[in-house]
């Protein structure tokens, strides 16, 4: 195995399930898997002992389950990347998930190339979830209300007075605000970018800020503390 082979365990409880995915992992130069776990208690020890880069966890096994499982990985020092797979299109298990520390959450019907995908997205550490899955995180968080990327209308999420005073406590600059904003509207970085006249390194830069600043785990959560703290608002 070479030294900078990206790793991965497997949590399901299918044995036919994890060996479909080995199959496709596997078939990716660079990517190794290096163990398998039936539940998610032995995926856990499973993380200890291996310490594996990235762990794909299914949402339903017996015993201990995907999203306490995650809670428990989440909970280790220098703990891997979670992407969760499961079966079930469920906003409830989406947002137990994200809640656990995942860093992706993908249905299992998803194409081997998205999986392969998913894998690296997570690994580099950044969250991964499909448009369909961040609009309704949106929509959680603005119960419903608001315009998504394209299209987007900066009078429609102006900061409140205690977002402006979050903004500042925070540190963020008035760039960095923006791209928070923007954020907050299912913006990808591509979209980002054409909106402000600058190239996708500014905004990874910017957006590697705020999440420093803001003290969030990743671009979702920061869509969840852009609502919470008025520096975005529902149109």
């Amino acid at each position: 195995m070479a030294a900078d082979d990206l790793t991965i365990v497997l949590a399901d409880d299918q044995d036919l399930v994890r060996a479909g995915f080995r199959v496709i992992l596997e078939s990716e130069p660079g990517f190794r898997v290096v163990g398998e776990a039936p539940d998610g208690a032995a995926a856990v020890e499973a993380v200890v002992a291996l310490r594996p880069d990235v762990v794909c966890l299914d949402v339903q096994m017996p015993g201990v389950d995907g999203l306490e499982a995650a809670r428990r990985i989440g909970a280790l020092p220098d703990p891997p990347a979670v992407l969760v797979l499961t079966t079930f299109d469920d906003d409830d298990a989406l947002f137990q998930a994200l809640e656990a520390g995942a860093s992706g959450f993908l249905l299992k019907n998803a194409s081997p190339e998205r999986l392969i995908d998913a894998v690296r997205t997570v690994a580099a550490g950044d969250a991964l979830l499909a448009p369909d899955v961040t609009r309704r995180v949106i929509s959680r968080a603005t119960a419903g209300h608001g315009p998504t990327c394209p299209g987007y209308d900066d009078r429609a999420d102006a900061p409140t007075e205690d977002g402006s005073a979050a903004i500042a406590a925070a540190g963020l600059t008035e760039r960095e605000a923006e791209v928070l904003r923007l954020l907050a509207r299912g913006c990808s970085n591509a979209e980002i970018a054409r909106e402000l006249f600058v190239g996708e390194a500014t905004v990874k830069t910017h957006v590697s800020n705020v999440l420093q600043k803001t003290g969030v785990r990743d671009r979702i959560q920061a869509v969840v503390w852009a609502y919470e703290h008025g520096v975005a608002t529902a149109g």
